[in-house]
C-alpha cells in the first residue's frame, strides 16, 4: 500500500552551485533586461494586461481548463450568461484577480502560510472546488491520480496533514529569508509547495502565483508581471517529472536546472513581447489622435491596451467617456483600420471590436 510523501527539508545547503552559477547567470541577465522594460513602462500592469490574462489561461489550462485568450478577453468586455466556457472563464478571472489583490497583501506581511490561504480562497471562490474548504489547509489526506482511480493507484500521495503542520511554516520561514540567489530560491520554493499539496484543490495555481510573488517581495521585479506558466504549459512533462525526481530521488538539482532555463527562455520572450506592446503603444497615441481627434484620445488608448477587445459600453465604463462620444471614437477607429469588427451586434448583444495588432503581440513566440 502506497504511503505519503513524507516531507524533505529544503536544501538550503545541499546544491552543487558550481553546476548552477553558468544558469542563474543567463536567468539573472534575463530577468534584469525584462525588469528594465518595465521600468520604462509608466503603467506596467496596463500595458502588460493582455499578458497577465495569457499567464492565468495558460496556468489554469494545465489543471485542465479550456478556456482561450481570446474566450476570456472577450467575456470582459460583453459577459453574457450563455458564454461557452464560462465556469473555466470564471476561474481564469480568480487567478488574475488572485495575483492582483496578493501584491498588496504581501507588501504588509510578506508571503505568509495565511496569504496563501487567501489567494487560494479567492482562486476557488464560485468555481470548480469551492466546496473543498477554499483557503482552509487540508485535515484529510489527498492524493494525485488518473480520474476515478482509488489512492492504492495514485501518482502521489503528498504529506499527511500532521506533517503539514511543521512542513508549511519551514516553507514560509524559507521564503521569508534572505538567499544566496532569489531564482533558485523561488524554484525551491514552489516545487516545495507543490509537493506539500496543502489544499483539496488548486495547488498548482497557487504554487505558480507564488514565483511573480516571490520575484517582487525580493526585489528582483518592479511588479509582478513575470509570466512563467507558458514555459510550464508548453513542457509539461519536464515540468511533473521535474517535481517527481524530487520527491523520487531527491533530484533538487535538476529541478533547479530546469527551472533556471524556464526563467531565461521565458523572460526572453517575455522582454520581447513587452518591448513590442511599448513599441505599439507609443505609435498608437499619434494614430488613435489623428483617427479620433478627440480630448479623450489618452484614455482610448488606454482601455485598448487593457483589454484589446471591446464593446461600446465597455468603452464608457472603462474610460469613463460619453455614450454618444465613445460611439464617434468607435466609428472613427474602424474606419482608420485601428479596430476590426470581430462580432456584430444583435438585439441586446453588443458588437464586439477587435484590436488586432495587440492581439498578434500577445500571443508571438517569435520576433525579429
Amino acid at each position: 500500500m502506497k504511503t505519503p510523501y513524507k516531507p524533505q527539508a529544503i536544501p538550503i545547503h545541499e546544491l552543487k552551485w558550481e553546476e548552477l552559477i553558468p544558469l542563474i547567470g543567463m536567468a539573472q541577465a534575463a530577468v534584469a533586461r525584462f525588469d528594465g522594460i518595465l521600468q520604462s513602462m509608466v503603467n506596467p500592469e496596463l500595458l502588460l494586461s493582455p499578458l497577465s490574462t495569457q499567464e492565468a489561461v495558460l496556468s489554469s489550462r494545465i489543471e485542465g481548463t479550456h478556456a482561450s485568450l481570446e474566450d476570456v478577453l472577450r467575456y470582459d468586455a460583453a459577459p453574457r450568461k450563455d458564454t461557452e466556457r464560462i465556469d473555466d472563464i470564471k476561474e481564469v478571472q480568480n487567478y488574475r484577480k488572485a495575483l492582483s489583490e496578493a501584491v498588496a497583501w504581501l507588501k504588509k506581511s510578506g508571503i505568509t502560510v495565511d496569504v496563501i490561504c487567501r489567494i487560494h480562497q479567492l482562486l476557488m471562490t464560485g468555481v470548480r472546488g469551492e466546496k473543498k474548504s477554499p483557503g482552509c489547509i487540508r485535515t484529510i489526506q489527498n492524493y494525485i491520480g488518473y480520474r476515478g482511480t482509488s489512492i492504492d493507484e495514485a501518482i502521489f500521495i503528498p504529506p499527511s496533514p500532521s506533517d503539514l503542520q511543521t512542513a508549511l511554516p519551514e516553507l514560509e520561514g524559507f521564503m521569508a529569508m534572505t538567499h544566496r540567489d532569489t531564482i533558485v530560491q523561488t524554484a525551491i520554493a514552489h516545487a516545495q509547495f507543490e509537493l506539500l499539496h496543502p489544499f483539496l484543490d488548486g495547488n498548482g495555481r497557487v504554487g505558480r502565483i507564488l514565483i511573480p510573488l516571490l520575484f517582487v517581495s525580493k526585489g528582483l521585479i518592479a511588479s509582478p508581471t513575470f509570466y512563467i506558466s507558458e514555459y510550464f504549459e508548453g513542457h509539461r512533462r519536464a515540468y511533473y517529472d521535474g517535481l517527481g525526481a524530487i520527491s523520487d530521488e531527491r533530484d533538487w538539482q535538476g529541478w533547479v536546472k530546469f527551472f533556471l532555463q524556464a526563467v531565461t527562455d521565458q523572460a526572453s520572450l517575455n522582454g520581447q513581447r513587452a518591448s513590442a506592446i511599448l513599441s505599439l503603444y507609443n505609435r498608437m497615441k499619434g494614430e488613435i489622435n489623428d483617427a479620433t481627434h478627440s480630448e479623450y484620445a489618452l484614455q482610448t488608448l488606454d482601455a485598448l491596451f487593457n483589454n484589446p477587445f471591446i464593446t461600446v459600453a465597455d468603452f464608457v465604463k472603462r474610460a469613463g467617456v460619453p455614450r454618444r462620444t465613445a460611439e464617434r471614437i468607435m466609428d472613427a477607429l474602424v474606419s482608420a483600420k485601428v479596430l476590426r469588427l470581430h462580432e456584430e451586434g444583435a438585439g441586446r448583444r453588443p458588437s464586439v471590436l477587435a484590436f488586432d495588432r495587440l492581439i498578434k503581440i500577445t500571443e508571438q513566440k517569435e520576433f525579429a
